[in-house]
């Protein structure tokens, strides 16, 4: 008995959310119920001033950025701050080695000197509604799990057209706990966004690689743009006559003094968290997944590095695809870690004995739920025959030597050359197509690097995949070339019309079936992506299998603790989550504060001079001798970074962290090595979101760059010692 009430008991901690306040990605229009513990811990606004689609409120203000961060509105005339490295793939793309703008930042000091960033997009949220009836209709619980996806993806179909109103909306369809409920998800998009300003690197990427998902930070991680519209207000490509947008919503900006404990919500897009996530699954993630990805990664990393070493231009070409291969690779290694650390799989093994004293002490919930934990066993027992191969083939090949992804991109017109009649107005439109993006491939694309990539990729599938996996046409190579590809690449690259873009821009002056047919690239994609699909429909009776029973799974969390208010696994779409102002303790002996300071900067630069990571502006030491901080200082300090107790992941990068009236104080950006394991499994402990602090973001501005525009345009405010705690106002300011 006592047994039972302790894998009970243990059940309840693991997945009890609610019960730590600081855990959940909430769900804005389900937040009334979070409402009383938020008010009890600081918040001062109503659940309408949090999300209306009735009113101007704070969803409002908050944007997804690009196609993977958030960003805020902070102006009337539609300012966004968001991350520097979220911003970093647009200002590469605007840097030149004459205007390097990664290296020496870039300023606008008028709005004619905005720079317009082609194909860069951010989505307002127009609202979100619960489509679950609609979007399950006709889904009986005897079908397929192929059957039942196609099912949903014909109702979603529909409810998205219906609810984009001719194009005007961009709508989603996302599924929430594992499918047993349904959001339509209806977007604004606006096209035409130009960059405003970015520190150098030397500031918003500060500690680098070194730094990455580490505390104490010292990082000024923000970047500036604007938004575009036409006159009439209505999202446009870009125009010179283009107006900046009348901002429906933006925030005030706090630069009063934090205090530890203080209470702070952050609204974003968070990404991806798998918190019922069964022990199988950590299992595969500790001992196979993550490991390989590492591996993988680690070997690009280094190729890479050795090129952009060697050449400023090339570190300029590939400083944005290094920085992203890079984030992830050191997440992997710090998440392995944090999970065996933490004990995790042993944790969820626990929840599980619980979960299925429940189901077995009830008829009508055996009938339901009975099989699942054992088919969620053999799901993964059987997906781990084949992960080698699956993610060999996507971070190797796919993401792996760039001529192999450009290559594919010709296959429809290879198709359209293969017809016995080719239609030449086809043929003609899909090339002027690809004619227009060589110029945009080929601008930070190295031949010398990918001609690496191409050999070490090759070599890693054939050591390490299982032959029977691999394709015949690889095996075949490693014989020939005893499992060396050096010279093979060197021949592909050589032969192949995708490696420069002269080869390229003949070919399509002169389009030919049979040289794409018998090109080196086209073949070894065909070959690998052959092999990959073979891979997936060996595999795909235990996807259908793992996906029904992790649904059905989290049908039984919730229908075993009826009371309790869940918040749903991250899917990229807008969120909150509440939580303090707090430091921690990383080990035994040892506790962190939560700020750090300018100082901080000038130490790490100091202490290790060798460091590139730890480069620190002429300017920005000339400010910090003089302590001319302005009135962003505090106590003749400039605090850079804090960190809070919020529950982010990747996606909430640039996400407003405010105060308890909407106010912004800081923009998160990082989460901490110690709780790397964090999208997997919470620790109140451990877990805490490294935010940027305001007013180093205004210093930054205002002291280092002169850029006195930008902050006169900002609603810049300050608590009053009479009006403490905090007035009741509102805080977003609308138009």
């Amino acid at each position: 008995m006592r047994k039972h009430l302790f894998l009970l008991l243990a059940f309840v901690m693991g997945f009890g959310a609610t019960l730590r306040a600081d855990e959940g990605m909430w769900i804005p229009t389900k937040i009334k119920k979070n409402m009383a513990e938020m008010q009890k811990m600081g918040l001062k606004l109503s659940a309408a001033e949090i999300y209306s689609e009735s009113q101007p409120s704070l969803k409002d203000a908050v944007i997804i950025f690009g196609g993977g961060c958030t960003g805020e509105i902070v102006s009337p005339e539609g300012l966004i701050f968001t991350n520097h490295h979220c911003g970093y793939s647009s200002i590469q793309k605007l840097s030149t080695v004459q205007h390097d703008y990664l290296k020496d930042g870039f300023w606008a000091y008028s709005k004619k000197e905005e720079l317009p960033v082609e194909g860069l997009t951010v989505k307002f949220m127009v609202r979100m509604t619960d489509v679950t009836n609609e979007a399950l209709k006709g889904v009986t619980d005897d079908m397929s799990e192929a059957d039942r996806d196609q099912k949903v993806a014909q109702n979603s179909k529909m409810i998205e057209k219906e609810a984009s109103e001719n194009g005007k909306y961009l709508a989603v369809v996302k599924p929430i706990f594992g499918g047993n409920n349904y959001y339509v998800y209806v977007y604004l998009v606006y096209k035409d966004i130009r960059l405003v300003g970015a520190p150098p690197s030397a500031i918003g990427k500060f500690g680098g690689d070194t730094d990455n998902w580490m505390w104490p930070r010292h990082t000024g991680d923000f970047s500036i743009f604007r938004v575009y519209t036409a006159p009439d207000g209505s999202p446009a490509t870009y125009s010179k006559d283009n107006v900046p947008m009348k901002a429906k919503s933006y925030l005030k900006i706090n630069i009063s003094p934090k205090k530890d404990g203080e209470f702070t919500m952050i609204m974003g897009n968070p990404g991806s968290t798998e918190r019922y996530l069964s022990s199988w699954g950590v299992q595969m993630a500790i001992n196979l997944k993550n490991p390989t990805i590492v591996k993988i990664r680690d070997k690009k990393l280094k190729l890479m590095k050795q090129g952009m070493d060697a050449d400023p231009a090339v570190r300029i070409q590939y400083a944005s695809k290094y920085a992203s291969t890079s984030n992830y690779w050191k997440y992997y290694i710090g998440q392995t870690k944090a999970l065996k650390r933490l004990k995790v799989q042993q944790e969820k093994e626990q929840q599980e004995a619980a979960f299925e004293k429940w189901v077995n002490a009830d008829t009508d919930r055996k009938a339901k739920y009975g099989n699942v934990l054992n088919n969620l066993k053999t799901a993964y027992e059987g997906l781990s025959k084949t992960i080698l191969a699956r993610y060999y083939f996507i971070e190797g090949i796919y993401r792996g030597p760039e001529i192999l992804g450009y290559a594919s991109r010709f296959g429809r017109l290879q198709r359209a050359l293969d017809q016995k009649t080719p239609d030449q107005k086809q043929v003609e439109k899909i090339v002027e197509g690809l004619k227009a993006s060589v110029a945009d491939h080929f601008k930070n694309y190295n031949q010398p690097i990918d001609e690496h990539l191409l050999a070490a990729m090759l070599q890693m599938y054939y050591e390490n995949v299982p032959q029977n996996q691999q394709p015949e046409f690889l095996r075949k190579l490693g014989e020939k070339y005893k499992g060396n590809f050096t010279k093979y690449a060197e021949k592909v690259f050589s032969k192949s019309i995708f490696s420069s873009k002269e080869k390229v821009m003949a070919f399509l002056d002169k389009p030919n079936a049979k040289v794409l047919k018998k090109d080196p690239a086209i073949v070894n994609w065909d070959a690998f992506l052959s092999a990959f699909r073979t891979v997936l429909k060996d595999s795909q009776q235990y996807n259908g299998m793992l996906e029904k029973a992790h649904r059905l799974y989290i049908a039984g969390i919730l229908a075993m603790n009826p009371n309790e208010n869940f918040a749903p696994d991250a899917n990229f779409t807008m969120r909150l989550t509440y939580g303090s102002i707090k430091g921690y303790s990383p080990q035994d002996a040892i506790y962190d504060e939560d700020e750090t300071h300018l100082f901080g900067v000038m130490q790490k630069h100091n202490d290790f001079p060798d460091n590139p990571d730890y480069v620190v502006p002429e300017r920005l030491v000339k400010l910090y001798n003089e302590k001319d901080y302005g009135q962003y200082g505090e106590n003749g300090k400039l605090i850079t970074d804090f960190l809070s107790t919020n529950d982010i992941t990747g996606g909430n990068s640039g996400s407003p962290i405010m105060n308890g009236k909407g106010e912004l104080i800081g923009l998160a950006f990082d989460g901490n090595w110690e709780a790397m394991s964090g999208d997997i499994k919470f620790d109140a402990a451990l877990q805490r979101t490294i935010n940027v602090d305001i007013r180093y973001v205004l210093f930054v501005i205002d002291k280092y760059a002169g850029a006195h525009n930008i902050i006169k345009e900002l609603t810049l405010v300050k608590d009053s010692p009479e009006a403490a705690p905090a007035p009741k106002q509102p805080e977003m300011v609308t138009q």
